[in-house]
């Protein structure tokens, strides 16, 4: 694995974006706290410099912000840099302030925090080692504080004898109540810089987590489907020969019994069986690997859920189907995707087998209402419904409600799990829960089969 190199660019322009928001409360705060000093403590400082770092590091900020602005990629050595221009900020403000006996001094800690969040382990032990030669030099090099010459000035001598420390404050020092009061300014603006940040690390954090949760179960379900493809697009090449085989015996018993007529019309539905099978293959086969927009032809949203269920009564011809197709004309264009069409097709045969399987005589209900932005299909049976275990489990990939009998097979438990993979895809979603309606006037509320309901963006599905 190649080692980390600082000059990368970070994952996004996050870290100096917060920088840049800090930096603002900070030169507000500076400026605040220097006017307070001079015209209410009427302390005596260097106006001149201190105002002009202020200004400077206002300047240096509205530069940043702009450079955000344009763009381009951030990178660690930038956001390094940038916390080394605070530290020589502060460092200049508290030269001019008292140097270390300055009650400010203790917002050194605020460059290495960040840097210990935002940057490599190597870049955040720099920022440190910075941060403590600048409080070393303060301490042997800065310009008195002078003490405070207005009504805060009688205040020492109180607040050394409520801090029982009367004797010696009184006696040797004359800006106590400055250095108690700054303190407890400095405690309040670091603890609220504190809380902000690690309540915005702990929501990133949070938010991080919920996406690698999904990351995992996204590629759990994406290796799941490459397995299911590999092994269908093996299976359809398999298929060819037999189905192509069949075709020829079909062709020859047809014309071996000509004047049968009702063995005719029994091969006929098996060659069209086994045509739409070849069909089916053939667009498998031609359609991998191709891009959503080279093929597709575009079609009115109605239409296109009529050729649909025409196909499907093809295939299932004996399961009887009521059709409600509602929506503001013309309907919205939309590309005729055929793995959009195939996930369709799944739900309609599982609700037909529910109603097989629950030997229910009513015909399946395919609703579909649509308005400028969605899509709502709606798919009723009348089947044996969902009990609690199995409305746990389904959708899941290799679970099936079918079971084998002698006149069909078992379900492999992938059509439902399928058909959700790839209308989220398109940014859809899937429901599947028993319906309940007035049976009679003696059972209402009976529940009686499943309803499956499939909700679509239409900006998904349009053509373009």
């Amino acid at each position: 694995m190649p080692l980390r190199n600082a000059a990368l660019p970070l994952r996004s322009t996050l870290p100096l974006a917060r920088l840049v928001s800090l930096r603002r409360v900070e030169v507000a705060t500076q400026a605040l706290v220097l006017m307070l000093a001079v015209a209410w403590l009427k302390i005596p400082l260097d106006v001149v410099p201190m105002a002009g770092i202020i200004v400077l590091l206002a300047l240096i900020n509205l530069a940043t912000q702009w450079r955000l602005d344009h763009g381009g990629p951030v990178s660690e050595n930038e956001v390094f840099t940038q916390l080394a221009v605070d530290v020589g900020m502060l460092g200049l403000l508290l030269y001019f302030a008292g140097g270390s006996a300055n009650p400010f001094v203790s917002l050194f800690l605020i460059p290495p925090t960040i840097a210990a969040a935002t940057l490599p382990a190597r870049q955040a032990w720099a920022m440190a080692g910075i941060t403590l030669a600048a409080y070393t030099f303060l301490m042997f090099w800065n310009l008195p504080l002078p003490a405070p010459q207005g009504e805060l000035a009688q205040l020492d001598a109180l607040l050394a004898r409520a801090t029982g420390s009367a004797p010696e404050h009184a006696g040797h020092m004359s800006g106590f109540a400055l250095h108690v009061i700054g303190m407890w300014l400095n405690f309040v603006i670091s603890v609220s810089i504190v809380a902000f940040f690690i309540t915005r690390m702990a929501a990133a954090l949070r938010s991080r987590e919920h996406e690698l949760a999904a990351a995992r179960e996204a590629a759990l379900r994406n290796e799941q489907i490459l397995s299911l493809g590999t092994l269908a697009a093996g299976a359809a090449h398999k298929l060819g020969t037999p189905l192509g085989t069949m075709a020829v015996v079909i062709r020859e018993l047809e014309l071996s019994h000509a004047n049968n007529a009702e063995l005719q019309t029994d091969l006929r539905l098996l060659r069209n069986q086994v045509e739409h099978c070849k069909q089916t293959i053939s667009q498998i086969l031609a359609s991998a690997g191709q891009a959503r927009d080279e093929s597709l032809r575009s079609m009115p949203l109605d239409a296109y859920l009529r050729q649909l269920l025409e196909e499907w009564q093809l295939i299932r011809p004996q399961a009887p189907l009521l059709i409600t197709l509602e929506g503001p004309q013309p309907a919205t264009l939309v590309a005729a995707d055929r793995r959009l069409e195939q996930a369709l097709l799944n739900l309609l045969d599982n609700a037909a087998d529910a109603n097989s399987a629950a030997g229910a005589s009513e015909a399946l209900c395919f609703s579909a209402y649509w308005d400028t932005e969605t899509c709502r299909i709606e798919i009723l049976d009348c089947g044996a419904g969902l009990d609690a275990e199995t409305a746990q489990q389904i959708g899941q990939a290799f679970f099936s409600t079918k079971t084998a009998t002698a006149d069909s097979v078992g379900g492999l438990g992938i059509g439902l799990f399928l058909s959700n993979a790839t209308l989220e895809q398109f940014g859809g979603k899937v429901a599947l829960f028993n319906r309940e309606f007035d049976h009679d006037s003696t059972h209402k509320h009976q529940t009686l089969g499943a309803c499956t309901r499939v909700t679509l963006p239409l900006a998904r599905l349009k053509a373009t």
